[in-house]
C-alpha cells in the first residue's frame, strides 16, 4: 500500500513548495492539494464533516499553482488534486493546466475530480447545481479529447469548441489518471463511466464506516467484472489513522492512503508530518 499527505497551502501556513520537499523527504509517494476558488461568507450549504469550517478553505492558495510549485522541487512523488471542482472550471484552460503540470513533472500528475458541495461557490460560478453531473461529465469528457487529439472537438449542452490546438499533451498516455471523488448514488457508476480509479473521502469515523466503505469497493468490483474490465484501483481520502482500520481498507481493496494535515506554520506541520511518516512506515 502507497502513502500519501494532503493539506490547503495559505496565506498563514507552510508554503506548497517546502511541503512538497518534506513529504517526498519523508518517503511519502504522494502529495494532493485540495481546491476551493473561494467561499461564500453567506451560505446556507452545511459543512459536511465540522460544525465550523476551518479557515483553510477560503484561505487557500490556488491549487494548480502549489502543484506546479512542488513539482520544481520534488523528482518522486505523484502530485494529485484533491479535488478539482471541475463544475467550476473552464474545460480548455484546466485541460491546459493538467497537461502542463504533467509535462513540467515528468509524467507524474494523478487528478482527481468532483462536483464539490457548497452549492454557493458553484452558483457564483453560474452553474446549476441540480445538473452539475451532466456539466462534470461534458468537461471531463471534452478535456480528455484536448489531451488526446491534434485538433480537437467536442459537442455537448454545455461544452462546445470545434477544431482546437492545444499542446502540450500530457506525458501520461492517453491522459493522467482520473480520480472521481464522493460516494453518492451514483458515484460508481460515474466512476466506470469517465475514472480510472476512485477517490472517497473517509473523514467520518467509526467501524460502520469502514463497512460501509468496504462494501462499496466490493461493489464497485463487481460492477467492473460485469464490464470485462480489471479490478479499478481505489485511494481512501483522509481515512482514520487507525491501523485496524487500514488494514481492513487495504484487504478491502485500497491501494493508497492520502492522509489530511491541518493547515499551519513549519513549526506546526513538520511535526505532524514526522508523526505521519512514522505511521505510514508501521502500515508498511
Amino acid at each position: 500500500m502507497e502513502f500519501g499527505v494532503t493539506m490547503f497551502p495559505t496565506d498563514y501556513s507552510i508554503g506548497p513548495a517546502e511541503l512538497a520537499m518534506a513529504v517526498e523527504e519523508r518517503g511519502f509517494d504522494a502529495f494532493f492539494i485540495p481546491d476551493h476558488t473561494h467561499i461564500p461568507a453567506n451560505r446556507d450549504t452545511a459543512f459536511r464533516t465540522a460544525d465550523v469550517l476551518p479557515p483553510d478553505y477560503s484561505h487557500n492558495l490556488d491549487m494548480f499553482l502549489c502543484l506546479a510549485a512542488a513539482a520544481a522541487v520534488t523528482k518522486r512523488i505523484r502530485l494529485g488534486t484533491g479535488i478539482c471542482l471541475v463544475v467550476e472550471r473552464d474545460p480548455i484552460i484546466t485541460a491546459k493546466e493538467v497537461a502542463s503540470l504533467d509535462h513540467m513533472s515528468g509524467g507524474r500528475v494523478d487528478f482527481g475530480v468532483g462536483g464539490g458541495w457548497n452549492r454557493e461557490e458553484m452558483k457564483n460560478h453560474g452553474g446549476d447545481w441540480s445538473r452539475r453531473w451532466k456539466l462534470m461529465r461534458e468537461r471531463i469528457d471534452a478535456m480528455k479529447a484536448i489531451w488526446t487529439q491534434d485538433i480537437a472537438s467536442y459537442e455537448g449542452e454545455f461544452v462546445n469548441f470545434e477544431n482546437i490546438w492545444s499542446w502540450p499533451k500530457p506525458i501520461q498516455k492517453p491522459h493522467p489518471p482520473i480520480w472521481v471523488g464522493g460516494d453518492g448514488a451514483r458515484t460508481l457508476d460515474r466512476v466506470l463511466r469517465f475514472g480510472d480509479g476512485w477517490m472517497p473521502m473517509l473523514a467520518e469515523k467509526g467501524e460502520a464506516r469502514i463497512d460501509h466503505y468496504c462494501e462499496r469497493i466490493a461493489e464497485l468490483g463487481r460492477m467492473a467484472a460485469d464490464l470485462g474490465r480489471d479490478p479499478i484501483p481505489v485511494t481512501a481520502f483522509a481515512p482514520p489513522r487507525d491501523p485496524n482500520a487500514i488494514d481492513r481498507l487495504r484487504n478491502a481493496g485500497v491501494t493508497r492512503c492520502i492522509f489530511g494535515l491541518k493547515a499551519g506554520s513549519v513549526d506546526e506541520v513538520l511535526p505532524r508530518l514526522d508523526h505521519l511518516a512514522g505511521l505510514a512506515e508501521r502500515l508498511r
